[in-house]
């Protein structure tokens, strides 16, 4: 419940500071959490970036203004942060599908009403996770920008896969020197809109490693030692996955006492042969609420 409470007071200073530049450090302090996680949570819980929600918002509160007979599109727009009439009416036109200037004379408004978080029932179903500390590693293999994408198979990382050849596989199982014995798949640098669906990160398919060479030209990411939650799950391929990842962010987290850090989000499957009863692991970097906010 503090949760709630914390996120609905920042989303009550939001509220009362649309015509003006938000802070971010004040915004973190009122969630108590830091601005990374906060806009992490935020798109879990409402489905949106809170950079969408803050334009809609700000959106919303114009077109209210601009019934009134007296005001002027340019006053409008400055007030919500547009430097130009111009940027203010292709933002709204693409809004709500109508000039700010036509406001006044339209029977067909629009609003996008503010939000506020409240407690619903949800889960109910066991999940099976494990915490552990994991020293630094690597990351070697075969990357690709893909498209966002929630349920199926992503067509991109399926072509990102066989473009990988059989010398390449071999090279890379070669690297294997830590307990994930099997390929991994890595998801990072996420742009803002992944929680909508929308945009597009950066999918590395190789291996998890300690060792210290040239690698052969594969893409290397450096992790650093952290905490992992680790959720195992068993079941159909690739539903039973995305729903773990599903439940992840709309019910562990929030319950949880712990928030995301900025690494890499890693998976891997055991035995494919059978795809519906393939065993798979999902980790997801964290720190407890309570530690520093630096990541």
């Amino acid at each position: 419940m503090d949760m709630l409470r914390d996120m609905n007071q920042a989303l009550a200073y939001i509220e009362a500071h649309l015509d003006e530049e938000l802070d971010d450090d004040k915004i973190a302090l009122l969630a108590g959490t830091s601005t990374y996680h906060f806009r992490r949570l935020f798109s879990y819980l409402s489905g949106m970036s809170l950079n969408t929600y803050v334009r809609n918002r700000r959106l919303s509160e114009a077109s209210l203004e601009l019934q009134h007979e007296s005001v002027r599109v340019i006053d409008v727009a400055i007030k919500y942060g547009y430097h130009s009439a111009d940027g203010f009416t292709r933002a709204f036109k693409e809004w709500c599908g109508m000039n700010p200037s036509e406001v006044k004379s339209s029977s067909q408004l629009k609003l996008f009403p503010r939000m506020t978080f409240q407690l619903t029932v949800k889960g109910g179903v066991d999940m099976n996770y494990r915490i552990e500390h994991k020293e630094a590693f690597k990351l070697v293999g075969v990357k690709k920008r893909v498209p966002i994408m929630f349920e199926g198979e992503n067509p991109e990382i399926v072509k990102l896969m066989q473009s990988i050849t059989a010398e390449q596989r071999m090279k890379l199982q070669s690297y294997r020197n830590t307990e994930v014995s099997t390929v991994v798949n890595a998801s990072y640098h996420f742009e803002e809109g992944r929680h909508e669906e929308k945009g597009e990160l950066d999918h590395l398919i190789g291996s998890m490693t300690t060792l210290d060479t040239d690698f052969d030209g594969f893409e290397v990411v450096e992790v650093p030692a952290c905490t992992w939650a680790v959720f195992s799950s068993e079941g159909p391929f690739p539903k039973t996955m995305q729903d773990t990842w599903a439940k992840i962010a709309s019910e562990w987290l929030p319950s949880s006492r712990y928030e995301l850090i900025d690494v890499p989000e890693i998976s891997f499957t055991g035995d494919m042969s059978n795809l519906q009863q393939v065993y798979s692991e999902i980790w997801i970097g964290v720190r407890h609420k309570h530690a520093s906010f630096a990541t």
